[in-house]
């Protein structure tokens, strides 16, 4: 934890591997990633990594936190400012696919592979998910002004709809309007899964 004068050494000790593990990643892919290069470049020993991260995956759910939080904040600003369906699922798109430019093509299939990976450690609960919290509270905002039909549940269709975007990233080549397209198309069907007119919710 910080004090009055700025982090520890241990914590500044942590976000050096952090910057020299992403930095790795976005070289050679987290299976690939050599743990020993990561400690030179920060400056520490193989055995100071493992201190801090038990796995290479465990820098990848560091940084799935962190950029979970930097894009849920994003989302619920936006969502304030333009709470119709078609425009909530479209940022959230927006938002999950620009991470690709912050973190490069490679890091980025690594960071949503992660959702999937059986070497993830054992999950925790969806509430700790910001992203996740962030689209179901919207959804369960837009079923008590009605635009969501009573049964639809605003859990899993919020879950079904980032898994599924998650999936299509994963697997969508990086060619336009290719991938314009499809996730246009992805966000119509997920409205007409929730018995939602795209163009009226």
């Amino acid at each position: 934890m910080a004090g009055k004068d700025g982090p520890s050494k241990g914590e500044r000790t942590r976000e050096r591997l952090m910057g020299a593990a992403i930095g790795e990643f976005r070289r050679a892919g987290v299976a690939g990633a050599d743990v020993r290069a990561i400690a030179a470049d920060a400056g520490v020993s193989p055995a100071t990594f493992y201190f801090h991260f038990p796995t290479k995956e465990h820098v990848l759910i560091e940084l799935e936190r962190r950029e979970e939080e930097r894009i849920a904040g994003e989302l619920s600003r936006s969502f304030v400012e333009s709470p119709a369906l078609p425009a909530v699922l479209t940022k959230v798109v927006d938002a999950v696919a620009g991470l690709e430019q912050r973190l490069g093509s490679p890091l980025f299939k690594d960071f949503l592979a992660l959702h999937f990976s059986a070497a993830r450690p054992p999950e925790e609960i969806w509430t700790n998910h910001p992203v996740i919290v962030a689209v179901v509270e919207e959804l369960r905002r837009a079923g008590e002004r009605g635009a969501i039909p009573a049964d639809v549940d605003p859990l899993y269709s919020g879950v079904f709809f980032l898994v599924g975007l998650y999936a299509l990233l994963i697997t969508l080549p990086n060619v336009e309007p290719t991938r314009t397209h499809v996730l246009e198309q992805y966000v119509r069907t997920s409205l007409y899964g929730m018995r939602i007119e795209p163009t009226t919710a």
